[in-house]
């Protein structure tokens, strides 16, 4: 009988804390991924996307903020450093005409001029209809882009350095390309003397203009301030004709 009864006992339950383990608590996973210990458990740093440094400014602009300020604050008896001229933006343009017949030539001059400025440019449209001249309102007819801050900077030492040095036949930029209130205007035949563009690429040449606008206000003081840049212009006493710097 005792063997009997031995057999029919219920047979003793698991704790709770044993079940399926439901007393311990699982830990949850970091933010680096499912199961994946913290980068600073394993002692590696942490990756961040690389990201400019701002502590290092553009060259030129250093070199206008270290000698060439306080050089044209004593030269013109400018006490304030705050009215001291500087430049404000810098403006790259292309007129294409030839987008009156082929629409696909405004997407090639924009494309180009994305790559040598870094910015994509607006696209501009004629305001009313002419018809002399084949156009329709609404009509893209060309494009501009405006540099400033650390990118225009970064371009007129690209400009001065790389840019200039590569025009054919180059002999000084004229000093007559000033508008009277301290801004400049240059002009360039082709795209094909920035680095940035490949020759083999190119199917319409296009030139541009640039225009740095500047605070002088005035033509000598911005002359003053851009000659001390960098920027190439003829001598006073040169016999050379007022062109496009050729």
């Amino acid at each position: 009988m005792a063997t009997a009864h031995a057999k029919t006992d219920h047979p003793e339950k698991p704790a709770k804390g044993a079940k399926g383990e439901k007393g311990e608590k699982k830990e949850k996973p970091g933010k680096g991924g499912k199961g994946e210990p913290k980068p600073a458990e394993t002692g590696e740093k942490e990756r961040r996307p690389a990201q400019r440094s701002a502590a290092t400014p553009p060259r030129l602009l250093e070199r206008y903020t270290q000698t060439v300020r306080s050089e044209l604050m004593a030269t013109h008896g400018i006490e304030n450093v705050m009215a001291a001229p500087r430049l404000s933006k810098i403006v790259v343009s292309m007129g294409v005409g030839a987008a009156r017949e082929n629409k696909a030539v405004i997407e090639l001059a924009a494309g180009d001029l994305a790559t040598i400025t870094g910015q994509k440019p607006a696209v501009r449209v004629t305001r009313k209809a002419i018809s002399n001249f084949k156009l329709r309102e609404g009509m893209a007819i060309g494009c501009m882009v405006t540099l400033r801050g650390h990118r225009m900077w970064e371009f007129l030492d690209r400009l001065i350095a790389v840019v200039i040095p590569r025009i054919k036949d180059f002999r000084g930029l004229r000093r007559g390309g000033f508008d009277g209130r301290g801004n400049f205007s240059m002009g360039l035949p082709d795209q094909a003397v920035f680095p940035e563009i490949d020759l083999d690429k190119v199917k319409h040449v296009q030139g541009m203009n640039i225009t740095l606008v500047t605070t002088a206000g005035e033509d000598p003081l911005a002359l003053d301030l851009l000659e001390r840049l960098g920027m190439p212009f003829r001598r006073a006493d040169s016999k050379d004709k007022e062109d496009d710097g050729r």
